[in-house]
């Protein structure tokens, strides 16, 4: 299966996209924005592996991509990031808040620390990012467009998720409650719920029985590739999905 072309959907628009070094979803988002004509900040708070993203964008889309480093679990930080994407392109009109941490644990075994550390990336870094890009949007008049990135598991149990459940699960509840707050400013707030998407990461800290267990259960029979969930948040933050906001767009062909 081929990525599509772009055809530039997102032309004229700056698009700041979090946890975007490496191969996952944020580096595919990253990616189909610039496609589809966009500026894009790209920011990860993995320092080495940014500049090397930022270096392997600039050669194929130039100046059209920025990089400012950004630990989402620091409102400082935060903050710095939407000031640094304005600065380098004059606006921001789309934030996708892709930085999330999981991991497996028994909520026997789960310490308070792990509990929180996955909550304060996952939800709390996504309320972060979105409050500073609303504020901004409103400052320059309304208009713009959140992008989420929830999980299936906000809505499916699985064994050993119970703090990427639950932040996930907050992440939709946050999404619709900060849509009606935005709505009207203009600006839409949405998320996408991915099932399964094969990345290198992924792999590390999953085993290889889990993920083959959980690629059998997809109509399909695999995982999704990065850039077919990044096809949907672009989709979501153009203007082809004008009309919605508060939802939560299921990116997955597991049956129940």
């Amino acid at each position: 299966m081929n990525q599509p072309q772009g055809h530039d959907l997102l032309a004229g628009k700056t698009v700041v996209v979090t946890a975007a070094a490496g191969t996952g979803i944020g580096s595919a988002t990253a990616r189909r924005c610039l496609e589809e004509g966009a500026n894009v900040v790209i920011s990860d708070h993995h320092e080495r592996r940014l500049a090397e993203a930022l270096d392997e964008l600039e050669a194929e889309h130039g100046g059209r991509v920025a990089a400012l480093r950004c630990d989402v679990t620091d409102e400082e930080q935060v903050g710095a990031l939407v000031h640094g994407a304005v600065s380098a392109f004059g606006r921001i009109d789309v934030m996708i808040n892709n930085a999330g941490l999981g991991g497996t644990r028994s909520v026997l075994d789960m310490t308070d620390d792990e509990w929180s550390r996955v909550l304060d990336v996952t939800l709390n870094g996504t309320f972060r990012c979105t409050r500073a890009a609303l504020k901004r949007m409103v400052d320059q008049g309304g208009g713009g467009a959140i992008v989420n990135n929830a999980s299936v598991v906000g809505w499916r149990a699985q064994r050993g998720q119970a703090h990427y459940a639950a932040a996930k699960a907050g992440v939709m509840a946050f999404t619709r409650c900060a849509a009606m707050d935005a709505a009207e400013h203009g600006i839409r707030v949405n998320a996408v719920a991915p099932s399964l998407a094969a990345h290198p990461f992924l792999a590390k800290v999953t085993s290889e029985d889990l993920l083959t267990e959980l690629a059998g259960r997809e109509a399909f029979g695999r995982a999704a590739q990065p850039w077919e969930v990044a096809n949907v948040m672009v989709f979501l933050a153009s203007d082809y999905a004008s009309y919605m906001t508060g939802e939560v767009v299921s990116v997955s062909s597991q049956h129940p």
